[in-house]
């Protein structure tokens, strides 16, 4: 592999203004790539090789504009990633209809409004790939995380779909579900104070997953790595 292998290559990453998407679009940008950072705090701006747009994914108005921006100044992504998530625990019981709806907004609807925005001119051009970043809990139950599940395996289900409808159209698709990541969406939690939780030292890193990311996306064109799960060494069955 080059030492730059994205060179050339534009990635877009939602969710990139901290924790694992921030490690994301890092990643990618190390490797040569013009990144597009997208997140709702986040002001717009440019740099070389950089451009932060302010977006709320879930607006379905905000995610057109940013998208129409994206093609006629810097055109069609090469490498999309769906990483913007919210995350927290409550038993349904405590879950309020505002929880739910909102939890399914950032962590489902999103991601289904980027990829809609961007699918049609990747596949158009024959090449690109979608990344998904999704979670241990999009094939693992936890109690106490009904919204969070209910989000992620439907995000797992829309990533299967588009696998199917991709897979002869030369556009790429990849799963990324990691484990519990130590980042700042644990800070209400407190998981060292409870028994039961990885602590978060050790807890995988936001560079890890960024790693799994820019191993699926330089990848010779034959090879599509379809999905990824990663796990911290030492891990207990809460998260």
């Amino acid at each position: 592999m080059s030492e730059a292998p994205l060179s050339g290559k534009l990635a877009l990453v939602t969710g990139a203004s901290r924790g694992i998407g921030r490690a994301v679009a890092d990643t990618l940008y190390a490797a040569g790539a013009h990144v597009v950072r997208l997140a709702r705090s986040l002001k717009d701006g440019s740099a070389e090789r950089r451009t932060d747009l302010r977006c709320d994914v879930t607006d379905p108005a905000a995610v057109d504009r940013a998208v129409a921006r994206v093609l006629g100044e810097l055109g069609v992504a090469d490498i999309v990633v769906n990483n913007a998530g919210t995350f927290f625990i409550k038993r349904i019981e405590e879950t309020s209809l505002e929880d739910f709806t909102r939890t399914l907004a950032v962590n489902l609807t999103g991601p289904f409004l980027v990829a809609r925005a961007f699918v049609p001119h990747l596949v158009k051009r024959g090449a690109g790939h979608l990344v998904t970043i999704g979670s241990v809990s999009d094939h693992v139950a936890y109690s106490g995380s009904i919204a969070y599940a209910a989000s992620k395996y439907g995000l797992r289900g829309m990533h299967e779909v588009l696998r199917q409808d991709l897979s002869r159209t030369g556009v790429r698709t990849t799963l990324v579900s990691p484990g519990p990541v130590d980042t700042p969406i644990w800070d209400p939690v407190d998981p060292d104070s409870k028994p039961g939780f990885t602590k978060r030292s050790a807890m995988l890193q936001a560079e890890d997953v960024a790693r799994a990311v820019l191993y699926a996306v330089t990848q010779a064109p034959r090879v599509d790595v379809t999905e990824i799960r990663l796990m911290p060494t030492v891990y207990t069955a809460r998260g």
